[in-house]
């Protein structure tokens, strides 16, 4: 049985309405938030009439301020949204639906302002926007809103400074909007981004009064923002026609070749049945000049190979990926595309492919990522003089997976980190590396025979020898 101690909303009903509005009186003294709450609380219970003229009023209150909100104020700014957005939902949705539209308009609005003003490097505010977008579908359906109105709303909030709160407001909305709101929300964005932005000359900018050299900043800013945020919302609006035609006729000439633009084109004509367009897309990308190809690139090209019926040449690129790149993924896809009974000797041949990688920390990651750690305590026992110290982000997880099994092979994979530490004179790191030489004696414990290794007490017995001068490591443990 519960304690009536426990902090439940049962108990708190058993201390009475009384009670319970002296203690929230209590305790929402100096709680801004907390006192707009009950406002609001206490506005509903009137009428939602009164909620809507309450939220109407902060709204403006917000939308005026100029303080910078920094990290340690941005929960307070979050709650402070929520409790606005949870007020029209529940309050004013169902009174008036319409109005509650408009509040949550102006809503939205606030992001631009909030943003100029605020550190979200926790991306709390950012959620808060885009947890808004659906209940704006569901309150334009349910006022009946017209698709134009909805569209200029709409056109407001994607033309302002956008921060990925209204990435999914087209897709979302686009089944109230129907053709006719589409088209026109796609003639106001095609106005906008045509309109000339005064652009005043660059080449002898350094002459310029400070006044003037602001206003050409500000004009090249303009210029990019209008163009970028014009073309990322014709994008959207093309998905939602699904125009695989007009959507490309939007991307740069000169960015085709780029591997994810043309992943992004090859993708949505596979989907629309145009596989030989999309290998085409794709073969745009000069290989020899990219250092690195997305998965979505990829990806896209097994799957217009196999949708064209060329399923050896995209075993052959699957092959020739994870050849590359190590890369799990491409070796499953390899691995389930073969014909029974050959996987086992198939997957013999990637693992020794593998054990020869020039890189031998990627093969130590594919092994541990594959499972295969008897492998990888091999290759870092065959290959220690190649591992690299400096890598700790990689040789750390790596000695962590092989610690229970494996303990020699850990140990040399937290040696390498320990000596490149001393040895470059990290302090630092000195900390950790101390930590790592405390961890090689405790494996030291588990491991029978170092075979052509030093043992534990031969090894630390080096490094003081090499670095006992670095007092500042060798303190670090105590």
């Amino acid at each position: 049985m519960a304690s009536t101690k426990t902090l439940n909303a049962k108990n708190l009903e058993a201390l009475g309405a009384k009670r319970l509005a002296g203690l929230l009186i209590e305790v929402s003294k100096g709680n801004a938030v907390a006192q707009r709450r009950l406002r609001l609380e206490l506005a509903g219970a009137a009428s939602g009439d009164d909620v809507a003229r309450e939220l109407h009023k902060r709204i403006s209150s917000i939308a005026r301020a100029k303080t910078f909100v920094d990290w340690r104020r941005t929960k307070a700014l979050v709650i402070d949204l929520e409790v606005q957005h949870r007020a029209i939902m529940e309050h004013v949705a169902g009174h008036d639906p319409k109005e509650a539209l408009a509040l949550l308009w102006r809503f939205s609005g606030l992001a631009e302002p909030i943003f100029a003003r605020c550190d979200d490097g926790s991306g709390r505010v950012l959620a808060v926007f885009r947890n808004a977008v659906p209940d704006l579908a569901i309150l334009a359906a349910s006022a009946r809103a017209k698709p134009g109105p909805v569209a200029a709303s709409m056109f407001d909030l994607l033309t302002a400074r956008n921060y990925g709160q209204w990435d999914d407001l087209i897709t979302t909305l686009a089944p109230h909007l129907g053709e006719s709101g589409l088209s026109q929300l796609q003639s106001l964005l095609e106005a906008w981004r045509g309109e000339p932005v005064e652009i005043a000359e660059t080449v002898a900018s350094w002459r310029l009064d400070p006044g003037e050299r602001e206003r050409l900043y500000a004009s090249q800013i303009e210029a990019r923002h209008r163009e970028r945020a014009s073309r990322f919302a014709l994008e959207r609006i093309a998905d939602a026609r699904g125009d695989v035609d007009a959507y490309i006729d939007l991307q740069p000439l000169d960015g085709r070749d780029v591997p994810k633009v043309a992943a992004d084109i090859a993708r949505r004509l596979l989907q629309a049945g145009r596989p030989d367009e999309a290998l085409e897309a794709l073969d745009r990308v000069e290989l020899a000049k990219v250092h690195w190809l997305p998965e979505d690139w990829e990806d896209a090209r097994t799957d217009a190979l196999e949708a064209l019926g060329r399923a050896d040449e995209a075993q052959d690129f699957r092959w020739e990926r994870f050849s590359a790149t190590l890369s799990t993924r491409h070796l499953r896809a390899w691995l389930h595309k073969l014909p029974d009974f050959e996987d086992f000797d198939a997957e013999q041949r990637a693992l020794a492919h593998c054990a020869s990688f020039t890189n031998v920390h990627r093969a130590a990651g594919f092994f541990v990522a594959w499972g295969a750690l008897d492998r990888a305590s091999a290759l870092v026992l065959s290959r220690a003089g190649e591992l690299d110290g400096d890598l700790y982000e990689a040789l750390t997880p790596f000695a962590e997976a092989l610690a229970p099994d494996y303990p020699l092979a850990a140990t040399i994979a937290l040696r390498a980190m320990v000596d490149f530490t001393l040895t470059r004179a990290r302090s630092t790191r000195y900390i950790h590396a101390r930590r790592h030489l405390d961890e090689c004696e405790s494996l030291s414990e588990r491991i029978e025979n170092f075979g052509a290794f030093p043992d534990h007490a031969q090894w630390e017995a080096q490094l003081r020898r090499a670095h006992g001068r670095k007092t500042g490591f060798w303190q670090s443990g105590a």
